[in-house]
């Protein structure tokens, strides 16, 4: 279906399109080019502390990051529940097995506190958690300081899937560099997109030596084939890196741009009682990918559903928020450690549009549509 206000569309400038022609001149159009050194450089560049491995998903970069540190059958990982599948999914393709941990009300991302409850729980069984998912929720930093202290207490690595956290910021470092490994999307609905692709960053060079090595099909540096462990077909195509550069170029743009669009909403919907934001506290600084609300029913008279379908007839393409994974009928066997926090901001919230493109007017807009939805119920 084609939307006239689409959740989350890509900005292109004249650069991604004069970075193909050159790829595409260049002959180089698949896993080899200047082009994935250039993004890689630029990325490592901004990041400072860390290198970064450009991959063909954030999937692939999450599955390889749990490979790195070792995650095998048996093995069992705490991953928040409050997420997309493809943060839990990986570890199943290894053999292990997800123990899922509630969400906390600020960021909407892991309790810090059930996370450590969930690793006394395992360990009392035998079953110290291999390695820790935190994720940062459309672009909002977790509380990444108490949960970095928790990983130290009991020797646990972190995985930050930052995919939806380009360009945040937690205490003035960028999301993903807080773990032993990071890990971004550049798909086609992120704040910057090389059309589908994604990032593996780490500050130990070593790592970063493996994921290239591992990426690329485990092939020995020989004038044959030859290999010595299973590889994987992960790299990013030069095509890909070409637009993924050109985007990279322009992230700050980005992020202001995207944090305008949260702000705008804001100001617009301040006087309507019963929806409240996604916000940042005095550590964070959310990129706001997705500007994202929740809808008290008892005050508004309307349930995010009910605004979902009422935009939707306009044109105008909305997203609940994640079902929690533990409420998935694929993950129902699999361990759960919380309360209702997940399963209520699920049922309250609403991601609105948030694209980089949209304009003050669209804005107005669907706030005005919220407005007359407001005026049926009173």
């Amino acid at each position: 279906m084609a939307f006239k206000i689409p959740l989350s569309f890509p900005e292109y400038s004249d650069s991604e399109s004069r970075y193909l022609q050159q790829a595409v001149k260049s002959g180089q159009l698949t896993t080899n080019g200047a082009f994935i050194n250039k993004f890689e450089n630029k990325l490592s560049k901004k990041l400072r502390t860390h290198q970064a491995v450009v991959l063909n998903s954030g999937t692939s970069a999450l599955h390889l990051a749990l490979v790195l540190l070792g995650v095998g059958q048996g093995d069992e990982v705490i991953c928040q529940s409050f997420t997309f599948c493809a943060s839990a999914n990986p570890v199943v393709y290894l053999g292990a097995t997800p123990i899922f941990v509630d969400s906390e009300e600020e960021t909407w991302n892991i309790s810090p506190e059930i996370l450590e409850d969930a690793i006394l729980s395992r360990i009392a069984m035998g079953k110290k958690p291999k390695a820790i998912i935190c994720v940062h929720l459309f672009g909002m930093p977790a509380k990444m300081q108490e949960i970095m202290e928790i990983s130290e207490k009991y020797q646990i690595p972190v995985i930050e899937d930052a995919a939806e956290a380009v360009g945040s910021k937690f205490n003035g470092s960028y999301c993903g560099t807080f773990g032993k490994v990071g890990i971004f999307s550049f798909n086609g609905n992120k704040i910057i997109t090389s059309g589908g692709g994604g990032a593996l960053i780490s500050g130990d060079a070593a790592l970063i030596e493996k994921s290239k090595y591992l990426s690329t099909q485990a092939r020995e540096d020989l004038p044959y084939y030859q290999h010595l462990e299973i590889g994987y077909n992960y790299r990013m195509t030069n095509m890909a890196a070409a637009v993924g550069l050109a985007q990279l170029e322009r992230l700050e743009e980005m992020v202001t741009k995207r944090q305008w669009v949260n702000e705008r909403y804001k100001e617009l919907m301040v006087s309507l009682p019963g929806i409240t934001f996604q916000e940042n506290n005095h550590s964070s600084e959310s990129n706001f990918w997705l500007t994202s609300i929740l809808i008290d029913e008892e005050t508004t008279g309307f349930s995010n559903d009910r605004l979902r379908v009422l935009l939707l007839k306009n044109g105008i393409e909305t997203r609940f928020l994640w079902k929690p994974l533990h409420l998935q009928p694929i993950y129902r066997q699999a361990p759960f450690y919380g309360g209702n926090i997940s399963e209520s901001l699920f049922s309250k919230g609403l991601c609105l549009p948030s694209s980089v493109s949209l304009t003050f007017e669209d804005q107005e807009w669907i706030v005005g549509l919220i407005e007359k939805e407001f005026r049926k119920v009173l």
